[in-house]
């Protein structure tokens, strides 16, 4: 940690990188400015690192899909920044929000040829700006803090962090050598020296800490202890945990207090990162979706309303209370399936407060949900739950009076 007498060397400004254009600083100006009147991005140093960053310098390769969701196998195209015929698509893909792949399969990123790309799946990706920019705001970024990147991806987060903070008590970490090589050339390039290590993200990076700020870019089912007891007095962590399913994110919050206590909580959020390389993620595929209809199975008539999208602490608890379930979100009515069993269910609007539910399978989905919609009510509706890191090595989550909770494991099922 800085005395309270150290003076921080001021942030590094990025180098202008030799593939800039004016329509790619126009393109990255625009997105800013899409971030700040969504109400994502506010003033502040992680709006001015985004301005300054040259996205395209980080991310000169980028893959698009050019086959449809559910066609198999899938195939990509690999743009290049220095094919004139790709650079319009990729800084439109750079600069669009959305999350943006990088490697397929595994591959080494440096050296690459561009060009299509079929069947295996994408394997590193830097995620959607909005959701990157809010959390690097909540982390509070100062100059002189060490902060330790767990899940390196494009180096966007490192570059960020480095503009603020310096980059002399930066770590980025990943568990793939080839992103941690393209990543550690692309930020040198830029002006930027961060530590750019390779190894098990849920482990850390110990040699470098304790750190001040913490930013995980993949979920995780638990904490991962060894991320906690890396953390210094007065540092802040921030992480996605969830559970197989990719539906209903929670955001860990995770403090220490100056005494070495440690304070956490569970934040009901709606978008989180996608699943690290412990687990695999749910989905509902086509042929499970065209199921899913009136007709596929038992219909009653209920005066009971379905859950708002917006009550996401409600969907937080269903989700490790009755894990296993996927939402549709594609569907026009509320539609939920439990792919590993079969059993799905829908609900669709009949008139004035009637809905009718249709439901197939060993599974009662509908009474899952009103059972943990009765007992979050109960609890006070929470959007925000109180995690507990037990003595016996045991992790809880807690609404704030206490009766609604459950257990966290590894393999993700609520106990």
């Amino acid at each position: 940690m800085l005395s309270d007498d150290a003076v921080p060397a001021a942030p590094l400004l990025p180098a202008q990188s030799a593939v800039d254009t004016s329509g790619a600083v126009a393109a990255r100006a625009a997105m800013v400015a899409r971030l700040e009147e969504s109400g994502e991005l506010g003033p502040g140093p992680v709006r001015e690192a985004l301005l300054a960053l040259p996205r395209e310098a980080l991310m000169p390769q980028v893959y698009v899909r050019r086959s449809a969701p559910d066609e198999t196998p899938p195939y990509w195209d690999l743009l290049d920044f220095c094919r004139p015929d790709d650079r319009e698509e990729l800084l439109e893909r750079l600069h669009s929000g959305d999350s943006v792949a990088i490697q397929h399969g595994g591959e080494p990123i440096l050296g690459r040829l561009p060009g299509p790309r079929r069947g295996g799946e994408m394997t590193a990706m830097s995620s959607t700006m909005s959701m990157t920019a809010g959390l690097l705001q909540q982390l509070d970024l100062r100059p002189g803090q060490r902060v330790l990147d767990v899940g390196t991806g494009a180096g966007v987060t490192a570059a960020v962090v480095c503009f603020v903070c310096g980059d002399e008590g930066v770590v980025t970490l990943d568990i793939d050598p080839h992103v941690t090589a393209a990543a550690r050339e692309r930020l040198s390039a830029l002006g930027y020296r961060p530590a750019a290590v390779t190894g098990d993200g849920t482990a850390g990076w110990a040699d470098a800490g304790p750190y001040d700020r913490m930013f995980v870019s993949f979920a995780v089912r638990r904490v991962p202890n060894a991320l906690v007891e890396q953390l210094a007095p007065g540092g802040l962590a921030l992480m996605t945990l969830g559970t197989s399913s990719p539906s209903w994110p929670g955001l860990a919050v995770i403090e220490r207090r100056q005494d070495g206590d440690v304070e956490a909580e569970l934040r009901a959020v709606e978008f989180g990162h996608r699943a690290g390389a412990s687990f695999d993620r749910l989905f509902l595929s086509a042929a499970f979706r065209a199921t899913i209809t009136p007709d596929g199975g038992r219909t009653q008539r209920s005066r009971l309303a379905p859950p708002q999208d917006a009550a996401r602490g409600l969907w937080l608890a269903l989700d490790h209370l009755h894990p296993g379930l996927v939402r549709h979100f594609g569907a026009e009515d509320l539609t939920v399936g439990a792919p590993e069993c079969g059993s799905r269910m829908r609900v669709k609007e009949a008139g004035y407060r009637r809905w009718d539910v249709t439901t197939c399978g060993a599974r009662d989905i509908w009474a899952e949900i009103q059972e943990v919609a009765d007992r979050w009510r109960a609890a006070g509706e929470p959007d925000v739950y109180r995690l507990h890191f037990d003595a016996d090595g045991s992790q809880r989550a807690t609404s704030p009076n206490g009766t609604l909770t459950w257990q966290l494991s590894a393999t993700g099922d609520a106990r």
